[in-house]
């Protein structure tokens, strides 16, 4: 740890290889300083073989407090309750959108959904099967948003959240009209077309959305602002400094590319639990400008990084 002296040493690291993950004991994975404080486990993948597993303290309730921070209340009002239309089990999101609400005031009411069984039905050709399952999903948010529980904000996934709004529509009702007024969205590939369709078509002028991008090593990216001029482009800038994101060359993992020219993602990990001196992410993407909101880096276009895009398969949400 001599050497280490400034962010730029952390290159000096190896990259963290995620399969490392796999596997325990997890309580490998905890500082000394926190051993004895009660931790979760949180797990990744998982649809054949052994989980990607992480396990943690408080990190995930502080990234979603911060997160919190950066909702207008006009938009996500304190004290209302909230859906989350999103993955349950072992999943981290769960537990902190959950967090997220109960941070505001609310209550979180969750469907019931396992990604790795529609992922198994894909993989093998049942379409059907998985549209059955997806039916099943909405039929549960249905059910709560129909229940009177004050449920103004929610959390959703892009297939999900279309789902959602294309099945009120065909009740004759709508997300609006449902009750909700915010909605944070993230989880799949988001882009700037479906941006545009889900305002326009599917949401309307009275119900917010803003995108994020994350996942259980890195927290929470917040979404720039929505800006018209930007066609509806979405950037996102990670949670400095306890995770720091560069748009690295596909050739050089320690190069950073030009700005608007695309690379592979590459996350630092800096938190009190948890230090991970460059992972490579399984998202590319291109290196955007800073934002007078996140005065760093940000990376736009963020999809499957092209090599895995093969082996990858992108299920319910």
């Amino acid at each position: 740890l001599k050497e280490v002296n400034s962010y730029d040493d952390l290159k000096k690291f190896p990259s963290f290889e995620d399969e490392w993950l796999r596997g325990g004991p997890v309580q490998r994975w905890i500082p000394k300083a926190f051993v004895g404080k009660p931790h979760y486990v949180f797990e990744t993948g998982g649809t054949t073989g052994i989980p990607k597993s992480r396990v943690s303290w408080r990190d995930w309730q502080i990234d979603y407090e911060l997160f919190s921070d950066t909702l207008a209340d006009e938009n996500f009002p304190k004290g209302s309750n909230w859906l989350m239309l999103g993955p349950s089990g072992p999943r981290r999101l769960r537990l902190a959108v959950e967090h997220l609400a109960q941070h505001r005031g609310g209550i979180c009411f969750c469907v019931d959904l396992d990604p790795r069984w529609v992922v198994k039905l894909l993989k093998k050709g049942d379409v059907q099967g998985a549209k059955a399952y997806a039916d099943h999903v909405i039929d549960q948010a249905v059910t709560v948003l129909s229940a009177n529980h004050n449920v103004q904000c929610a959390f959703a996934t892009p297939k999900l959240l279309e789902a959602l709004a294309l099945r009120l529509m065909d009740n004759g009702s709508s997300v609006e009209e449902a009750g909700i007024k915010g909605i944070f969205a993230g989880g799949t590939e988001f882009t700037p077309q479906w941006f545009r369709f889900c305002k326009e078509e599917l949401l309307g002028p009275n119900v917010y959305i803003t995108p994020t991008y994350g996942n259980t090593l890195m927290g929470l990216a917040c979404g720039k602002p929505f800006d018209p001029a930007d066609n509806y482009k979405i950037t996102y800038f990670a949670p400095q400094p306890r995770a720091v994101v560069e748009v690295v060359d596909f050739n050089d993992y320690n190069q950073i590319v030009p700005y608007g020219s695309t690379g592979r993602v590459k996350l630092y990990t800096l938190t009190d639990e948890l230090f991970i001196p460059g992972f490579m992410e399984r998202d590319e993407g291109e290196r955007e400008q800073p934002h007078e909101k996140y005065p760093w880096d940000g990376v736009s276009g963020t999809r499957p990084f092209h090599e895995l895009l093969k082996t990858t398969t992108v299920g319910v949400y």
